[in-house]
C-alpha cells in the first residue's frame, strides 16, 4: 500500500476533484511530458480532447476551464479561485494560451477544446486527450489521461500498474491489501487505525510526526474555512440560478439558540448546515478539500465540525485521529474499488465519504478497532446503489442536500456500531466488493452523465 494520507484529503477548488481537480493535473503532466519529449519549445498549438462522462458534464464541471489552465502552469491546490474565471476567459477572448506561464502559443476554444460525447476511452469513463502541434500544423505529441476519482490521474494504458502500485508495498512497517489486514495488525500490536496511519505515512513520506500533524490541521483549517465562508456567502449558484441557503440557515438557527433546550434534534440542524456550507462553496468553485472528492467534499468537515462544536470530550489529536482513521478506509476504497461517481455511480463519493467519516467518529469516540471497522461497513451498506445523477451536470442537485443527509447517517452509523461489540454479519471488506460491483451494474446514464434519474427532471421555473 503506497497511497498517503494527503492523497486521500488534498486541497483543490470546486466543483469536482475528477472533473476539475484531476484535468488540471492532466494539463500539467502533459506539459511536463512535452518538456521530457524536448518539444516544448517546438509547440505552436495544442489540442484538447475530453471523453465520456468529462464530456457529457464537462461545462457543467468547469473541466474545459480547468485543464486549459493546468496547460497554463496552474495546480489546484495553489490556485486562486477568484483569479481563474479572468484568466480562462482572457485565454478565450485572445485565441492564446501562455503554456506553463512562459511560451505563448494559439489556442482558439471553439477550434481545440473537442467535446466527444458518445465516446469513451476504454479503460475509464473519465478520458482527455493533448494534442500538440508545431508551427507547420504537424502532430508531434500527443498523450491521453484517466481522471479515475479524487483527483488521481493515470496515463492512458497505465491504470492497471496503478492499482498494482497501490496495493502493498514492504517498505511499509503496516502493509495491507483490506480491512481483515488492519484488524488483524490492529490486533496483533495493541495499536488504533490511527496509529497504523501515522506509521505508515511517516515510513511513506518520511515526515516527522509532528510534520503529519502540521498536515493534518491545515486539512482542517482548510475545511473550517470553507464551513465558515459557505455560511457568510448568499446569492445564487452559478450557472442554474438555484439559492444559496447556507446563510440563511445559519442565521435561522443562531436567532433560536433556546432550541438546543427544547430540541434534541437541533444538532442536526447544524450539521446540515456544515455540509451544506461546504458543498455549495464547492459548487461555486471555491477552495475545498477533497474527502475523498469534491462531490463529497462535504461530509466529513460537517462530521468533524460536530465532533468538535458538540462533543464535550474533543481534542486536537482527536481531529488528527479522526481523519488519520477515515483516510485508511478511503484507501481501501480506492485500492479496492472506486471514490469516481462516473465509474460507480455516486455511492463511490458520498457512500465512501459516508464511511470514512463513520469510521473516524467511531474511533476518537472511544471505539474499538472492531467497532471502527464495523461503523465503516454500516456508513456504506446504507449508500449501496446509490446513482450519481446530477441536474444539469452540475454538482448542485442532488448533491449539496445529498452531504448533508450522509453526514446524519454517518452519526447514526458510528452510533450504532458503538453500542455494539464490533461483531456483525457482513464485513466492511465484502461492503466494498459489493459497492464495487453494483457500481458496475449500474446502467451508464445513471453514472455521472446527466442522462438520466434526477437529471431529467429538472424544475424549468427561475429560482427565486
Amino acid at each position: 500500500m503506497s497511497l498517503s494520507i494527503f492523497d486521500i484529503f488534498k486541497v483543490g477548488i470546486g466543483p469536482s476533484s475528477s472533473h476539475t481537480i484531476g484535468p488540471m493535473w492532466a494539463g500539467r503532466y502533459f506539459l511536463d511530458e512535452l518538456n521530457k519529449q524536448s518539444q516544448f519549445d517546438t509547440t505552436n498549438r495544442v489540442k484538447v480532447s475530453v471523453y465520456g462522462s468529462l464530456a457529457l458534464t464537462g461545462v457543467g464541471h468547469a473541466t474545459d476551464k480547468a485543464a486549459i489552465l493546468g496547460l497554463a502552469g496552474y495546480v489546484p491546490d495553489q490556485l486562486d479561485p477568484d483569479l481563474a474565471d479572468n484568466d480562462f476567459e482572457q485565454i478565450k477572448r485572445t485565441k492564446s494560451l501562455l503554456i506553463d506561464g512562459k511560451r505563448e502559443i494559439e489556442f482558439d476554444y471553439e477550434r481545440d477544446f473537442i467535446f466527444h460525447f458518445n465516446e469513451s476511452l476504454p479503460e475509464h469513463p473519465n478520458g482527455i486527450r493533448f494534442t500538440a502541434f508545431d508551427a507547420n500544423g504537424l502532430v508531434i505529441f500527443e498523450k491521453a489521461y484517466l481522471s479515475i476519482g479524487g483527483g488521481f490521474v493515470v496515463a492512458a494504458g497505465e491504470l492497471d500498474q496503478f492499482g498494482e502500485e497501490t496495493v502493498a508495498s514492504s517498505d511499509l512497517p503496516f502493509p495491507f491489501k483490506n480491512g481483515d489486514d488492519i484488524l488483524k495488525m490492529c490486533s496483533d500490536h495493541s495499536i488504533s487505525v490511527a496509529d497504523l496511519a501515522y506509521a505508515n505515512e511517516m515510513a511513506l513520506t518520511g515526515l516527522s510526526r509532528k510534520e503529519i500533524d502540521d498536515k493534518l490541521d491545515h486539512i482542517w483549517s482548510v475545511m473550517k474555512q470553507c464551513i465558515d465562508r459557505g455560511m457568510a456567502q448568499d446569492g445564487k449558484l452559478p450557472v442554474s440560478g438555484i439559492r444559496r441557503r447556507a446563510k440563511g440557515m445559519y442565521h435561522s438557527l443562531l436567532s433560536q439558540p433556546e432550541a438546543m433546550l427544547s430540541d434534541h434534534f437541533a444538532i442536526m440542524d447544524w450539521v446540515t448546515l456544515f455540509a451544506m456550507a461546504v458543498n455549495e462553496e464547492n459548487a461555486c468553485g471555491g477552495r475545498v478539500v477533497t474527502a475523498p472528492t469534491n462531490g463529497a467534499a462535504g461530509v466529513i468537515p460537517a462530521v468533524l465540525a460536530y465532533y468538535t462544536r458538540f462533543y464535550s470530550r474533543n481534542t486536537a489529536q482527536g481531529v488528527r485521529d479522526f481523519l488519520a482513521t477515515s483516510a485508511v478506509i478511503g484507501m481501501l476504497y480506492k485500492m479496492n474499488a472506486s471514490i469516481s461517481g462516473a465509474e460507480v455511480g455516486c455511492q463511490g463519493e458520498v457512500g465512501v465519504a459516508c464511511s470514512m467519516a463513520s469510521a473516524g467518529l467511531a474511533a476518537v469516540m472511544g471505539g474499538s478497532v472492531q467497532q471502527v471497522e464495523n461503523a465503516a461497513e454500516i456508513g456504506m451498506e446504507h449508500h449501496l446503489g446509490m446513482t450519481c445523477d446530477p441536474v444539469g451536470g452540475l454538482v448542485q442537485v442532488p448533491c449539496i442536500e445529498r452531504n448533508s443527509m450522509a453526514a446524519i447517517k454517518t452519526i447514526t452509523a458510528a452510533r450504532i456500531a458503538l453500542r455494539g461489540d464490533g461483531v456483525h454479519e457482513v464485513s466492511l471488506d465484502n461492503v466494498i466488493k459489493t459497492m464495487y460491483e453494483t457500481g458496475l451494474d449500474i446502467q451508464a446514464k445513471y453514472r455521472e452523465t446527466s442522462q438520466g434519474g434526477l437529471a431529467l427532471y429538472a424544475n424549468k421555473q427561475p429560482q427565486c
